[in-house]
């Protein structure tokens, strides 16, 4: 399993992501998860007290009461912000893909793990749900609560036919609506070329929206 943020924060729903792996590692004794992304803060606010989200986090879900690693911690390897063929080589290899929003701004990592063939499991917020529609290329789930979040991951890690089928749907979706030489690119290329010449561009055409 799999989860990318550039940074790890509660706007991209780190703290419901760290909940779920922390049920999910108890559940599955030869799962492994790995997290790609910083500590520092794009969005929002550092945790009360000081330190990053990702300290805040790793002492809530993966310490015992006195403090020590839980046995199953060392299945959850926080690999930090990685060259980018590294980081492809994590979309590459994950069997469910992990990717959580406020509604807001829809990060470019969740269409690079579509084009991946990534399984993506993400957050049924408006920003997500324009790209996935759940059972179909992804699966989605409520972003508050991580019990779902890892019941929708067993969902996928335990039916290979509907990962098949998530996995072709995600990379097609990502290649027939994103594309950058066939789709983004030449949409960007209308977009100034109405706004020289005074039209309006419509509002539903390809790309519209944005992604971070």
């Amino acid at each position: 399993m799999t989860y990318v943020a550039r940074n790890l924060e509660p706007y991209r729903g780190f703290p419901t992501f760290m909940r779920a792996a922390a049920e999910l590692l108890l559940r599955r004794p030869k799962l492994h998860i790995l997290v790609v992304g910083g500590d520092e803060v794009s969005y929002g606010a550092p945790p009360e007290g000081g330190g990053s989200w990702r300290e805040t986090m790793w002492r809530e879900t993966m310490l015992d009461a006195a403090g020590s690693p839980r046995p199953e911690a060392a299945r959850l390897h926080v690999l930090g912000k990685l060259p980018y063929d590294r980081y492809l080589s994590v979309l590459r290899v994950s069997r469910a893909h992990i990717y959580l929003t406020f509604p807001f701004v829809l990060s470019w990592s969740m269409l690079e793990a579509m084009a991946c063939g990534a399984v993506i499991v993400g957050s049924g917020t408006p920003p997500v749900a324009e790209v996935i529609e759940n059972g179909v290329n992804g699966l989605l789930t409520d972003f508050h609560d991580p019990m779902a979040l890892a019941d929708r991951v067993e969902t996928a890690l335990d039916d290979p036919e509907l990962r098949a089928a998530l996995s072709a749907a995600a990379r097609m979706t990502a290649v027939e609506r994103f594309d950058l030489a066939t789709v983004c690119l030449p949409a960007q290329i209308r977009l100034l070329e109405d706004v020289q010449a005074g039209r309006l561009p419509p509002a539903d055409g390809p790309c519209a929206g944005g992604v971070s």
